[in-house]
């Protein structure tokens, strides 16, 4: 089968708290996420790049932000990925999309996290990407991965 799901001919909606600083807890989203999609039939391949997204998306907020959501649309030709954070925003946009680096605390570097390769993954896997930051206004990011 490939990545639609023939039957499914309405709109999904997923949403995903997500709370800065509890790394235990950041990608439980994501992995929900996985099992919606396999269960809808979608090609493995592509719930692979959704759920990199989704799960960098969770990270981001777990690493950077106070709290978050992680929304989610699965159509029958895509699925959306749509995340908002309470955090500090993005000073650099142009840095963060560069690989490697990273303005993760010394406490998410301990814990293995924060390589700088979120933003960079999410990229690569998202057909479409938006980013909305600004200083002191928090983030949203908006992903699309057509099926």
């Amino acid at each position: 089968m490939g990545g639609r799901a023939p039957w499914l001919q309405i709109a999904m909606k997923l949403r995903f708290p997500i709370a800065g600083g509890d790394f235990l807890r950041a990608g439980e989203g994501s992995s929900r996420l996985m099992r919606t999609l396999q269960q809808l039939g979608i090609d493995g391949g592509l719930v692979r790049r959704i759920c990199i997204v989704a799960y960098e998306l969770e990270m981001n907020v777990a690493i950077h932000a106070e709290s978050g959501e992680l929304a989610v649309q699965i159509t029958p030709s895509s699925v959306t990925l749509v995340c908002k954070d309470r955090g500090l925003g993005i000073p650099n946009l142009e840095l963060a999309m560069q690989e490697g680096y990273s303005t993760a605390s010394q406490e998410a570097r301990e814990l293995g996290f924060g390589a700088g390769m979120g933003l960079p993954n999410i990229r690569r896997s998202a057909d479409t990407l938006e980013i909305d930051s600004a200083p002191g206004q928090g983030t949203t990011i908006t992903a699309t991965i057509n099926l």
